[in-house]
């Protein structure tokens, strides 16, 4: 019988070079968040607000900006594709690639594309794709999987690393020098750059006035997948629209701050289309393909504002229940506060199977007190357990707690039991044959109990004041 919620089952499992490689992964660039948020802006709790705001009206306007979209983007020399599912998403980029007799390309970083899988899909289907972004590349040669939206190898180390390549011989040699390790990993992507036919992208932000496509790096890997491919194809979540460019600089300003403490990111770059007759290299065939995969479901659930979220991982950072666990304990492609609302809401009918994830949280409110688009993450956690609850899912580990919400609703009740509970000082509970307690009580001791006491306290300080 399990008796601990699964992220707890992992968190104890994991290792403890890996567990270290999270938390000094995230607690740096909570760090350098705050230091640079604070020194360039006198209150950035209202910057976020107004970007909050921003999101929030998108979403209710999601139709009017999309059909908007589709036509500054078809203006722009942009072929705009829907896909409702992720299969959809993978058979419309499988079709432009096979239409064209593309066998190679390149891929940056994108989490709609880790959402559907679609590396290994198009691996399946003859296509040679190749993440450009390092660490990335590194999750590939490894067989692994992200466990971070923004150092997607935040669980690992140089030293992994260096035997990575050592193996996979893109290194003669163990060498796990950082600046080594990065030379080497150009060197051979370089050459991997020039033979792709065509390059695929994620969309930071599609600006529905203009129909530009906003990509920001840290490597500059998108910009170097497009110079030589002929055909770029951008996987797009249909909540990555804004209005306008204006709009734009809110989000660019908070999106670096908010990730890695930048003030802006090192690449950012706007695309207005494929290239034009003047430019001497850029794909000459432009696709966006808007991905919906159970968003619509839940901008019509009673968590819509998690769709507000810019990946910028800050909910992450700052989480102690992800530095203990790391991302993979979340068992889906997205992790910490942000994966435990998201992931559970785009499982549709999948829910049950992830149920549990909103439990995995201490409601400290850390989440939504970094969170650039002000999401209330603990109050949608609290709606998913109550959805859990409602739906009568069972999650491991929890206490049922229906014993002590009649306690807590049944006044009699209540009185009798806070007045009985001193006899708890007596009691030699630690020794009790409860597996839970006997660890809770082994890390902390209880203080002594005085149930009852404050109720007789009030009702003696009514009566003077009655006297009185």
């Amino acid at each position: 019988m399990i008796d601990h919620q699964l992220i707890d089952t992992y968190a104890r499992e994991i290792s403890e070079e890996k567990q270290t490689s999270v938390i000094s992964g995230s607690a740096a660039s909570t760090d350098k968040r705050y230091t640079v948020l604070f020194k360039d802006y006198e209150n950035p709790d209202e910057l976020r607000k107004l970007a909050g705001k921003i999101k929030d009206h998108t979403l209710h306007h999601l139709d009017s900006y999309l059909e908007q979209a589709e036509v500054s983007l078809q203006r722009n020399g942009v072929q705009v594709h829907f896909a409702d599912t992720g299969d959809d998403a993978k058979a419309t980029i499988l079709s432009i690639l096979k239409d064209r007799g593309i066998s190679k390309l390149t891929k940056s970083k994108s989490m709609a594309a880790e959402e559907i899988h679609l590396n290994p899909y198009l691996i399946e289907h003859g296509i040679e794709c190749l993440e450009s972004d390092l660490g990335e590349f590194i999750i590939q040669l490894d067989d692994d999987v992200p466990s971070h939206i923004v150092r997607p190898i935040i669980h690992k180390n140089r030293r992994e690393i260096a035997r990575t390549f050592q193996r996979e011989g893109i290194a003669a040699d163990y060498n796990d020098d950082p600046e080594t390790i990065t030379r080497r990993a150009r060197v051979f992507l370089r050459e991997k750059y020039m033979q792709a036919e065509a390059v695929i992208t994620g969309g930071n932000f599609i600006s529905a006035e203009s129909g530009r496509l906003v990509l920001v790096t840290n490597e500059g890997n998108s910009r170097f997948g497009m110079a030589p491919s002929k055909v770029h194809i951008a996987l797009v979540g249909i909540e990555k629209l804004v209005p306008t460019d204006k709009d734009l600089a809110v989000f660019l300003n908070l999106l670096g701050r908010s990730a890695t403490g930048q003030q802006l990111t090192v690449y950012t770059e706007f695309i207005s289309g494929p290239k034009d007759t003047s430019q001497p290299s850029g794909p000459e065939e432009m696709h966006v393909v808007f991905l919906n995969n159970g968003r619509t479901d839940v901008l019509e659930s009673n968590c819509r504002e998690i769709l507000r979220c810019i990946r910028c991982s800050a909910c992450q950072n700052v989480c102690p229940v992800y530095r203990q666990a790391s991302g993979h304990a979340y068992r889906a492609t997205y992790g910490g506060p942000v994966g435990a609302v998201l992931s559970p809401l785009l499982a549709g009918k999948e829910f049950p199977e992830l149920a549990d994830l909103p439990k995995a949280s201490s409601l400290c409110g850390a989440c939504n007190e970094v969170c650039p688009v002000d999401i209330p993450i603990p109050d949608l956690l609290l709606r998913l357990r109550d959805k859990a609850k409602r739906e009568k899912i069972h999650s491991p580990g929890a206490p049922p707690m229906s014993p002590f919400a009649t306690l807590a609703t049944t006044p009699s009740l209540w009185r009798t039991a806070m007045t009985m509970s001193k006899a708890m000082n007596h009691l030699p509970i630690q020794v009790a044959p409860v597996k839970p307690l006997q660890e809770w009580l082994g890390q902390r001791t209880l203080p002594e109990w005085h149930g009852g006491d404050f109720r007789k306290w009030f009702n003696s300080r009514s009566n003077k004041s009655k006297q009185s």
